[in-house]
C-alpha cells in the first residue's frame, strides 16, 4: 500500500540490519527515503544501489548522529535533497555486553550517546518543522531491555529505558501538534549484533522465546511502516514490544 507517497523518512543507521529493513518498508510504502551510517560508507552505498534497484528513491547520508553539529549538517543535506523530513526514524544504535564495574566511564557515554542522545539530537531538529506543518511521525527503535533491564548490558537497558520514557513525554508534548510518537521494544532480532552468540547461545535464546525462533529484520520493518502510515493515526506514545512472547 503506497499511503506514504511523497513522504521524506530519515532512518538513521539503516546501512544494514532493522534500520535497512525499515528503510525498505518506507521506500516501497512510497517514502524518499535519507539513509544513514556514521562510518561504513561502502556499506552506506551497497544500500543504496540494493534498495534503488527494487524502485526505491533513497540517498546516502554519512553522518554520527550522535553529535548535534553532525546532525544539524544531516538535516541541511537531506532537505536540500529530499525537503523537510516527515518521518524519523531513530534507529541508529550501539551494543556492549559485559559487567557494568569493568566499563570505563567513556564506553558507557559513547553508549549513552548513541543510544540516547541520537534520538534527542534528531527529534530536536526534526519537530519544528513538523510543527509547522502540524503533521508527522517520530519511531524510536527500543529493546525489551528498556522494558525489564539486562545482566550485563546495563548502560544499553538504561539507554534504551530513557527512549522509552522519552517517547511517551514526546507524545503527550506534541501530540497537540499532530505529531504522533512511538516506539517499538525489540526482542531478539536475527541480525549482525547477535552474531556475537555461539549456535549453543541462538538454541538458548530462542528457549526463551514462545514462538522458538528469532524475529527478522523484516518483520520490524513492516511494524514501522504500518506504524508511520495512516492506519495507526489514533496510536501514540506506545511502546510496542516486539519479542516473539519472549518469557
Amino acid at each position: 500500500m503506497m499511503n506514504l507517497q511523497g513522504k521524506t523518512a530519515l532512518v538513521t543507521g539503516s546501512s544494514r540490519g532493522i534500520g535497512k529493513a525499515i528503510a525498505a518498508a518506507l521506500g516501497h510504502a512510497g517514502c524518499r527515503v535519507a539513509l544513514n551510517a556514521s562510518r561504513s560508507r561502502e556499506e552506506l552505498l551497497d544500500t543504496v544501489t540494493e534498495l534503488t534497484a527494487q524502485g526505491i528513491v533513497c540517498a546516502p547520508f554519512l553522518a554520527d548522529v550522535s553529535d548535534y553539529e553532525s546532525c544539524l549538517a544531516l538535516f541541511a543535506e537531506i532537505k536540500n535533497t529530499f525537503g523537510e523530513v516527515d518521518i524519523l526514524v531513530n534507529n541508529a544504535g550501539a551494543a556492549h555486553i559485559g559487567l557494568f564495574t569493568d566499563m570505563t566511564p567513556s564506553q558507557w557515554q559513547r553508549l549513552l550517546a548513541v543510544d540516547l542522545g541520537s534520538v534527542l539530537n534528531c527529534t530536536h531538529l526534526a519537530v519544528p518543522a513538523m510543527v509547522r506543518k502540524h503533521s508527522g511521525v517520530i519511531l524510536n527503535i527500543s529493546s525489551m531491555w528498556g522494558e525489564r533491564g539486562a545482566s550485563c548490558e546495563a548502560v544499553y537497558s538504561a539507554a534504551k529505558g530513557g527512549v522509552n520514557a522519552f517517547t511517551k513525554a514526546m507524545a503527550k508534548e506534541l501530540g497537540p501538534s499532530g505529531i504522533r510518537v512511538n516506539a517499538i521494544a525489540c526482542g531478539v532480532i536475527d541480525t549482525q549484533m547477535n552474531a556475537c552468540f555461539s549456535e549453543e547461545e541462538r538454541a538458548a535464546l530462542a528457549d526463551e522465546i514462545s514462538l522458538m525462533r528469532f524475529g527478522t529484520p523484516e518483520e520490524v520493518g513492516q511494524l514501522a511502516r504500518f506504524l508511520a502510515g495512516e492506519e495507526s493515526g489514533f496510536l501514540t506514545g506506545q511502546i510496542i514490544t516486539l519479542d516473539g512472547g519472549m518469557v
